[in-house]
């Protein structure tokens, strides 16, 4: 049989693959980017989804329109609203199945074989897969603690002329980095100068450690920078704080971007379950998601202290990170201390055989992958899970 040649940019997803090792007993997984399904409001979702079915159910069984169920892009862009995105109304946004069709709506709409896509290095493997999927040539912007380097990605911007930069600014996926409220003014700033599209991709934004939320998001903050917001395309999901399951996100984008990506929508799913739009959208207007967030954002934080505190104690100087300020993620890079491994894929490998799952950092990264590099997962892991797992990873470092 003959594939479409755009297959030949792509390869199987090296999460994916490390799944189907994951069935022996015993093994404590860092993994996965999963959110803890014992943290799913089900009595909350259950009251939404017979709400919908008892209020509206005719509108939650049925066919509806492809840019979404209207009472969940209200109350998406309240929701919005409410977190300080301002003149954001409901046809300001569609509805997706996932943030990730979101991305795939981007490059469908926007890449032609041969463009030029900038994504930060590292960066959500999805991404990497989806844009390539349309032949885009992928640019790698340097990142730091502070997130993306602005300095190196305006180089980058001038040099190659991108069809458009994609970033995770707050709590990156693998990174776990937040960028500054510096760099976010200057990234939009940019945009303006060199009339180039950024998509912010926000799906870990309300997962924020303590008291003080990380700073405004790109969107929030167009308002301050003229005309930045024609050249920004923000998406966002409830997968990460209400419940995958439901395969709810949005992507917000100027009039001209939204009509094309709805189009290409019609063509591949027609529309987002109506059923679990509804179900999302008594949801959001129940009140609940406040507390919902609140509790989340504590048990992330103590697993991520946790773990943070396990990786000190027994892989020492033989790692280097920096602690995250939210998210699901914990990035470290081997520093060969020692001659202990200074390897991600070395060790993702041995510490399988210990017992315990994780991801090398090497396939996040779309060139000159850092191969010291490895991602850990804190979400569906208890205290004494993380700290049997880290201890394990001792061994086999």
């Amino acid at each position: 049989m003959q594939f479409a040649d755009r297959l030949n940019n792509i390869e199987t997803s090296a999460i994916r693959e490390l799944f189907k090792l994951l069935g022996k007993p015993g093994i404590i997984s860092f993994a996965g980017g999963f959110p803890d399904s014992a943290l799913f409001d089900v009595e909350g979702v259950r009251a939404a989804s017979l709400r919908a079915l008892s209020e509206t159910p005719g509108a939650a069984l049925q066919y509806g329109a492809t840019e979404g169920y209207q009472p969940l892009r209200e109350q998406l862009a309240a929701f919005m609203t409410g977190k300080g995105a301002r003149d954001l109304a409901a046809g300001d946004l569609i509805v997706t199945t996932g943030s990730q069709q979101a991305l795939d709506l981007l490059g469908k709409t926007l890449i032609s074989p041969g463009d030029k896509v900038i994504v930060e290095g590292p960066t959500f493997l999805a991404s990497i897969q989806c844009f390539r999927l349309y032949g885009a040539e992928l640019i790698s912007a340097p990142i730091d603690g502070d997130g993306v380097r602005t300095d190196a990605l305006e180089r980058l911007i001038a040099e190659h002329r991108p069809k458009f930069v994609y970033l995770i600014p707050t709590f990156g996926n693998p990174s776990g980095a937040l960028l500054s409220l510096e760099r976010r003014r200057q990234v939009l700033e940019m945009a303006v100068r060199h009339e180039t599209l950024i998509v912010e991709d926000d799906p870990y934004g309300d997962l924020y450690f303590g008291a003080d939320p990380p700073p405004p998001s790109l969107l929030n903050l167009s308002a301050g920078v003229p005309a930045s917001r024609a050249l920004l395309a923000h998406c966002g999901s409830l997968s990460k704080v209400l419940a995958p399951g439901l395969r709810v996100g949005w992507m917000v984008a100027p009039a001209e971007l939204l009509d094309k990506a709805s189009m290409c929508k019609q063509f591949s799913d027609a529309h987002t379950s109506t059923y679990a739009q509804a179900t999302a959208a008594q949801y959001l207007g129940s009140g609940r998601m406040p507390a919902t967030l609140a509790r989340v954002r504590a048990v992330y934080a103590e697993r991520a202290r946790t773990m943070g505190e396990a990786l000190r104690r027994e892989l020492g100087d033989a790692i280097a990170f920096t602690p995250p300020r939210g998210g699901l993620f914990m990035w470290l890079r081997l520093t060969g201390a020692g001659g202990k491994v200074a390897d991600g894929s070395l060790l993702a490998q041995r510490a399988l055989e210990e017992g315990v799952a994780l991801v090398p950092g090497a396939p996040f990264f779309c060139a000159q992958p850092d191969k010291a590099t490895l991602r850990l997962s804190f979400a569906t892991a208890d205290g004494e899970q993380i700290r049997a797992g880290v201890a394990r990873l001792g061994q086999a470092i």
